[in-house]
């Protein structure tokens, strides 16, 4: 079933706990994504957006998440992730999508508030929900790059409140330590930099980046107001590794059908670890 509005992210706001939201790129990774859903019992987001649009084409994709998530019997929500053209926004509305992220945080503070009211203004008409970024963060969304984050360009929190109040966003998207993708580098969240965001705004926060995160880490960034948390690296690795395996016995009958239902297997089990992760803190997690 289609995941409508933001009751679900600020319930898990309310609870200590997030939204995972699962990037999909093919048919076998969103069935992947919607069996962990069936499995935990749900909600997840669905994120086929922008960057896959380049692999599987937008239409194709949008109409194989948006019906995936109809039929589900868990809450699914179908999200367009890092969007910064507004009129793929509105096609992604039209179509049915849930909620739409609108990705100004490369443009001046100005510019990406302008942007992102517009996106919210169209989303209005379409009962859907708006996340944003401020703050930039490191790394390539679809292959994994040693980012390394930067202090200079993690999100301001004063900033963040006049974002937030000027554009009307429903959730946002912060920089504090976060990159994309796997790094070999040591992942440390910029905790009090995060608790200083969650005081002066008044909308669930959004961690990108958390494939490979320390449990630690993500218990301290869920209790300081991150309601969602997406993650992409840690199913593609999961999918890659799963057909590298499966290669050798399918090669021989070119047997293609085997080879696609070890990686959505794999998506599967990895997307339910992750689920696990995001579970309302345990007494004595890290805060």
């Amino acid at each position: 079933m289609l995941l409508h509005g933001t009751d679900a992210l600020k319930e898990a706001a309310a609870a200590g706990h997030a939204l995972p939201a699962f990037v999909a790129y093919n048919l076998e990774t969103v069935q992947g994504i919607t069996a962990a859903a069936e499995a935990a019992g749900g909600p997840v987001i669905i994120q086929a957006g922008s960057s896959p649009f380049k692999h599987a084409g937008r239409e194709a994709l949008m109409r194989l998440a948006l019906d995936a998530a109809a039929r589900s019997t868990a809450p699914c929500g179908v999200h367009l992730d890092h969007s910064r053209d507004l009129d793929e926004i509105t096609a992604c509305l039209e179509a049915g999508y849930t909620s739409v992220m609108i990705d100004g945080s490369h443009l001046p503070f100005a510019e990406n508030i302008a942007l992102t009211k517009e996106a919210v203004r169209r989303a209005r008409d379409h009962g859907a929900w708006v996340e944003a970024e401020l703050g930039a963060l490191p790394g390539d969304e679809d292959v994994s790059t040693d980012a390394v984050a930067h202090t200079a360009a993690m999100t301001d929190p004063r900033q963040a409140a006049e974002f937030v109040a000027a554009t009307g966003v429903d959730a946002l998207a912060v920089a504090v330590g976060n990159v994309h993708g796997f790094t070999q580098h040591p992942v440390r969240l910029d905790l009090e930099r995060l608790a200083a965001i969650h005081e002066a705004v008044t909308v669930p926060l959004v961690l990108h980046g958390a494939s490979g995160l320390p449990v630690e880490e993500l218990h301290g960034a869920l209790a300081r107001g991150v309601a969602k948390v997406n993650v992409n690296a840690e199913l593609r690795r999961a999918y890659l590794e799963a057909t590298r395996t499966a290669l050798p016995s399918a090669l021989p009958g070119a047997d293609v059908v085997s080879l696609w239902a070890a990686g959505r297997d794999a998506v599967r089990r990895a997307a339910l670890d992750v689920i696990g992760r995001l579970s309302p803190r345990t007494e004595g997690a890290d805060t």
